[in-house]
């Protein structure tokens, strides 16, 4: 495990990109917009332990290592002298399985500090305090206006005619670009996924005003990163306002709809889109089963084919057989579909044979800021 994005994480930044500044705002949600100090030393790691095998594994690290400490039953009180805490996280977390990681409690006290009973109340995870001691380079991304969207075209999967763009967001790192997955990952893990889901809303908003991508905007959210819709997307409802973009022109996304295990909250946020205006999509159906049962209590006015099922579709019966009932459920439904990660000719005319609305893939573009012209590969070439 890294405490900073590794290079086989990350991509090229083209020379002409433009970091996208957060917008002020004088309302403020604690939650969403404001970004935790750094987790620094020096100080006291207090850890307790559910089992004797984790602490002996525990116990002989430290005493290998010739590090301070104090044990009793259970129970292991580590001296951590250094500031910069993810070393020895990354050391822990490397003998330690997951499952460990996150049964193992801590409670960490800074040197000079006199403990209260909210601090006690904060214990957390080992897990969690090692994601915390390594997500500074994403807090410093965040604070430093480092995060940018690039956008990817939707096409008329009839007339190849640009329908709109979903705008993917990237964080830069020493000229480089730290794909989504990767960002994501060290925020759910360090408790900034509402800080970066928001910053990843306005980064999306204000670089589609900017670049004048014209037709619909997709932007992606996480359902999970949202308390309250009347709440926690205030601001977000607000810059669309702000940057010039009309209602009509936007449409939210629901990414990872396959995990989302409440139903009633993700309801009551597209809800709150929809009465305001703006379209909603499902992400990634056809991943599972679940998914089929969002589709069925959500009615989106989009759903987006994963990519998965979308690959060789032509090729493969199953897929053709499941892509086809889906196709044949939005129709019924007035749902309209968007087939994403089109990479082949074969592709792509089989979803036009069968029905899908738009399409999306690297066979017309790649993600691009300032957006690409996409190229149609039938002899109409759309203007």
């Amino acid at each position: 495990m890294s405490y900073s994005p590794s290079l086989h994480a990350l991509e090229s930044v083209p020379t002409d990109i433009k970091l996208i500044s957060p917008p002020t705002t004088q309302r403020r949600c604690e939650r969403c917009e404001q970004l935790p100090p750094h987790l620094e030393g020096p100080g006291t790691l207090h850890l307790r332990f559910p089992l004797t095998h984790s602490y002996g594994k525990v116990l002989g690290l430290l005493r290998e290592s010739g590090r301070a400490f104090q044990q009793r039953e259970g129970l292991i009180s580590v001296e951590l002298p250094e500031t910069n805490l993810a070393p020895f996280a990354v050391t822990v977390s490397s003998i330690l399985s997951a499952t460990e990681l996150a049964d193992v409690h801590v409670l960490f006290q800074k040197q000079g500090q006199l403990m209260q009973l909210a601090d006690y109340l904060d214990n957390q995870s080992l897990a969690h305090f090692i994601s915390r001691a390594q997500m500074g380079w994403l807090v410093d991304m965040i604070n430093q206006d480092r995060l940018v969207s690039v956008f990817h075209p939707i096409l008329d999967a009839r007339t190849g005619e640009v329908f709109g763009h979903e705008a993917l967001l990237r964080g830069r790192e020493n000229e480089r670009l730290v794909p989504p997955v990767r960002l994501f990952e060290v925020a759910r893990g360090a408790g900034l996924l509402f800080q970066l889901d928001l910053a990843a809303r306005r980064c999306a908003i204000r670089g589609a005003a900017e670049h004048s991508s014209g037709g619909h905007l997709f932007v992606n959210f996480t359902p999970t990163a949202i308390y309250d819709p009347q709440y926690c997307l205030r601001s977000t409802i607000e810059l669309v306002s702000e940057c010039g973009l009309t209602p009509e022109q936007v449409v939210f996304e629901v990414i990872e709809s396959e995990h989302v295990a409440d139903h009633d909250h993700l309801t009551n946020i597209l809800r709150f889109y929809r009465e305001r205006g703006f379209g909603v999509a499902l992400d990634d159906v056809g991943a599972g089963y679940s998914s089929l049962n969002v589709l069925s209590a959500l009615r989106p006015d989009f759903i987006k084919f994963d990519r998965e099922l979308v690959s060789g579709v032509d090729c493969d019966p199953y897929k053709a057989l499941l892509a086809r009932k889906l196709l044949e459920a939005a129709q019924g439904l007035n749902i309209r579909t968007v087939a994403e990660g089109i990479e082949t000719l074969g592709e792509l005319e089989w979803l036009r044979e069968h029905g899908a609305d738009f399409v999306q893939g690297f066979l017309f573009a790649r993600p691009q800021v300032p957006p690409t012209v996409p190229v149609w590969p039938f002899s109409h070439q759309p203007g």
